[in-house]
């Protein structure tokens, strides 16, 4: 049995839990926020047979495409400020940040 947990950005999220839905995998989805951009994202946890974990990163492949996407950056802790222009700047934003933990026992009441 694994546990498979993923980070996805918002925008695929409602994709991806259909994708699971349909290929019968059970889904708990979290709203979690992430450190770098401060914007929201979405957190799956999938229990699944050893046997099936393949089938459910290729589902997640599938449907969390990374883009690109504009965003301010962060103005200058110290220094002087008046000088500081913000400029936006093109990040790689989307795709899946994917863990998969093994599990010892697993219980359903």
């Amino acid at each position: 049995m694994k546990l498979i947990m993923a980070v996805v950005q918002d925008q695929d999220s409602n994709r991806l839990m259909n994708a699971l839905v349909e290929h019968n995998f059970r889904a708990t989805k979290l709203a979690t926020t992430g450190g770098f951009l401060k914007s929201g994202n979405t957190t799956f946890m999938i229990g699944t047979e050893d046997i099936r974990v393949e089938k459910a990163l290729e589902v997640i492949r599938e449907n969390c495409k990374s883009r690109e996407q504009l965003m301010a950056p962060v103005s200058p802790m110290g220094g002087n400020a008046d000088s500081y222009i913000p400029y936006p700047v093109e990040v790689s934003v989307g795709g899946a940040t994917v863990f998969v933990l093994p599990i010892e026992q697993f219980h359903q009441f």
